[in-house]
């Protein structure tokens, strides 16, 4: 840099500092991050989010058994296995405000707050002063860190994380203190011995990084990189380097490695459990492409969030918007550009590594069905809005320059102002989009699954009767880790699979459990939850058919229905007798009958069955398999009208009640499965024909019935009726 540029670069930092002293100008930014902070953190945060997450909830249920004593450094049971630093700091909230949603949800949410105040702090480290020179460069450091941290405060994405629970927010909070730790404390270790606790503080909190989220296990090569970019060039001075640097960095692996050895051992041991769950979403899952086309896509995909587009997931951000805006993104990339310019700086070097080694995680994912996940990319997070610092802090010194060598000194300060109110202005717009767009919607109900929770909040509360039993149909799955967390009554409750194949078998086996019975109580979800609701009505016609009705109660969400003198002595099923055909397929397979009804009636397929406004319809087979079946197979219910066009299908793979398929059914043994067929509302009223075709699932191709050679065989004709 020429000595007039030098000049300009004083002039740039030290405008203003009578008038607006940097301490005074740090004190202000803080409290402007604390005021956004509150507003987007933990504004309501008591009952906004109204739910939990099933898969999160699975931290909750972990940290209930805590409480109970059960500890460890890996909690491996649920939801593909779990990281312990959530889970002790929801216990710690949770002994303190009981099982509620507010414990729940405020570590995450004081972890992405605490995240913002750190960012600010380590913008301050890297960037407050020249590291050739020494020279203090507060403006720079101000502008940066204030931008960075308070962008990362008003972000739509990180406020949506951080209030939905998730254990990922521990990671940017840890990565960031380590690393502002780590650089706060190398240059200072040496000079009194006072200060190599700082460096093993730094290295300390580094080995927490492990007990966080699972991209933290990548976290190594950013040290690592970070560190060997130190000895650029090599060669002799790098040897040199090296030598004199040892000793801190002992220091800083040894304190590091020491907190993070129970975790390390746990995995030493249990290397299944360390690669579960990275081999659920490795790249080799997606079938549709090579493993490096699949990178390929991914890396274009996570590098159009800047800007471009957004994640689809509704539980992650609102209307798949960008991780950054326009103008937040022109910075970003501007900060980029301008860091790989400069990557000879450590401050450029470090965000540019921490980026690239941050974003791999989600590059070698496989995105099913949303795109790319914006989760994944969290431990990114504070060198994406950094990067925005950057950006800012350049092209507004670009523009400061010129106007400088004109004598406007006082655009400096007016870029100031300028930062600080589209920080405001995001902060405002984030705050009003997610209470004012979102909260309230049905989408946000269904994201943040608040009919568990508010069924949960209602069970409470009824009058505490051990004897009873509480059965909530749901259609998603078999179990919901939020329902646990938040269940406290002494009437056991269970969230059953809906539609599950066995479900006659599963309700009778948990009532057939208890000693003393008096009463069981269904929950009923409304019709307009779609995201929940279908097949709860199996349960209600088996309660229906077993017990003797008491009575319903109506709620926001569900109404419960209360049922008395229930059979245990009968076997519980929805059909009085399994009737014909019997097909047997050329591909080792029979269908032996099967039956088909609503509610609690069973329908004759002899006759004509009229559908009116209730078009669902449960359906049973009884299957049978030949010795040595190694296909998997699946079948299609379609529906054609009379002109024989197809107007509807289902297709579902064939599973036993122990969720095995075909293959590994026992020959000759015969097997029932249950399925729920909802026919939509936007087919014509007519007259169908329900049809049953089995295929090789692998293969797709169907197997016929031998003698007939068809892959097809009808079911039922159905009449569907218009309803005014």
């Amino acid at each position: 840099m020429n000595h007039a540029g030098e000049a300009a670069d004083r002039r740039t930092e030290f405008i203003g500092r009578d008038r607006v002293p940097p301490l005074l100008t740090a004190a202000a930014i803080v409290l402007a991050l604390a005021v956004v902070v509150v507003l987007t953190r933990f504004y309501h945060l008591s009952d906004t989010p109204p739910g939990i997450i099933n898969d999160e909830g699975a931290n909750g249920v972990d940290a209930l058994q805590v409480l109970q004593g059960k500890h460890a450094v890996f909690f491996a049971e649920k939801a593909s296995g779990r990281e312990a630093m959530a889970i002790y700091v929801t216990a710690l909230a949770t002994r303190f405000l009981g099982p509620s949603l507010l414990a729940f949800h405020l570590p995450a949410a004081l972890a992405s707050a605490g995240t913002v105040f750190v960012v600010f702090w380590l913008g301050l480290l890297l960037f407050g002063k020249d590291q050739e020179s020494g020279n203090p460069r507060p403006w720079q450091g101000l502008t940066v860190a204030g931008i960075g941290a308070g962008l990362l405060a008003a972000s739509m994405g990180q406020t949506f994380l951080a209030r939905g629970g998730f254990r990922a927010n521990f990671l940017p909070l840890i990565l960031s203190l380590s690393l502002a730790l780590l650089w706060w404390a190398w240059g200072r270790a040496g000079r009194r011995w006072g200060n190599w606790w700082r460096l093993a503080s730094a290295g300390a909190v580094t080995g927490l990084i492990p007990y966080t989220y699972i991209p933290a296990r990548f976290t190594p090569l950013l040290f690592f990189f970070l560190g060997l970019s130190f000895l650029i060039p090599f060669g002799s001075t790098a040897m040199v380097k090296a030598k004199n640097e040892w000793p801190k960095a002992i220091v800083f692996v040894s304190a590091a490695g020491l907190v993070a050895a129970p975790i390390l051992l746990y995995f030493l041991l249990h290397p299944q459990d360390f690669l579960f769950r990275s081999q659920e979403i490795w790249l080799s899952r997606d079938s549709q492409r090579s493993a490096i086309e699949a990178f390929l896509k991914n890396v274009a995909d996570y590098l159009l969030l800047f800007g471009f587009q957004g994640d689809r997931n509704q539980e992650y951000n609102f209307a798949a918007r960008p991780v950054l805006n326009a103008w937040e993104a022109v910075f970003f990339w501007s900060g980029v550009g301008m860091s790989l310019w400069r990557w000879r700086r450590p401050p450029y070097r470090l965000l540019l590594i921490w980026l690239g080694v941050m974003l791999l995680p989600a590059m070698l994912s496989y995105n099913k069905g949303f795109g790319p996940n914006s989760l994944r990319i969290i431990g990114a997070a504070p060198a994406i809005y950094l990067l925005v610092g950057v950006g800012a802090w350049e092209m507004s010194r670009l523009l400061t320059r010129r106007f400088l060598a004109r004598g406007e000194v006082g655009l400096a300060i007016s870029l100031g102002i300028l930062a600080a109110f589209l920080v405001l202005l995001q902060g405002t717009l984030t705050y009003r989009t997610f209470f004012h767009e979102w909260v309230g919607t049905p989408n946000y109900y269904a994201a943040a699954d608040a009919e568990i929770a508010e069924a949960a909040k209602v069970l409470n509360d009824l009058p505490p009767d051990a004897n009873a039993v509480n059965l909530l149909p749901y259609s998603l799955s078999n179990g919901h880790y939020g329902f646990d967390f938040l269940y406290r009554s002494s009437a056991p409750a269970h969230v059953i699979h809906s539609t599950m194949t066995h479900l006659p078998q599963k309700i009778e086996s948990i009532l057939a459990s208890r000693e003393e019975l008096t009463s069981v109580r269904v929950i009923d979800w409304n019709d307009d939850l779609s995201w929940i609701g279908g097949g709860e009505e199996h349960t209600v016609a088996l309660l229906e058919k077993y017990g003797t009705y008491q009575g319903s109660e109506q709620f926001p969400f569900f109404r419960i229905h209360t049922y008395t003198d229930i059979d245990l002595d009968s076997t519980w099923a929805f059909y009085n007798q399994i009737g014909p055909p019997t097909v047997a397929y050329d591909g080792g397979i029979t269908l032996l009958g099967f039956a088909l009804g609503q509610g609690e009636a069973q329908l004759s397929p002899q006759q004509s069955i009229d559908l009116g406004g209730q078009r669902d319809l449960w359906v049973v087979f009884r299957w049978q398999t030949a010795p040595a079946l190694e296909v998997e197979y699946a079948f299609s219910l379609r529906l054609h009208n009379e002109e024989g066009t197809g107007v509807f299908q289902k297709d579902i793979v064939l599973l036993d009640p122990k969720h095995m398929r075909t293959s590994g059914w026992n020959p000759g043994l015969p097997v029932e499965t249950l399925y729920h067929l909802e026919i939509p509302a936007s087919i014509e009223a007519g007259e169908y024909q329900l049809r049953l075709v089995v295929y090789d699932f692998a293969t797709l191709k169907p197997t016929v019935e031998l003698g007939v050679w068809e892959a097809e065989t009808e079911l039922a004709r159905l009449r569907l009726l218009d309803v005014p």
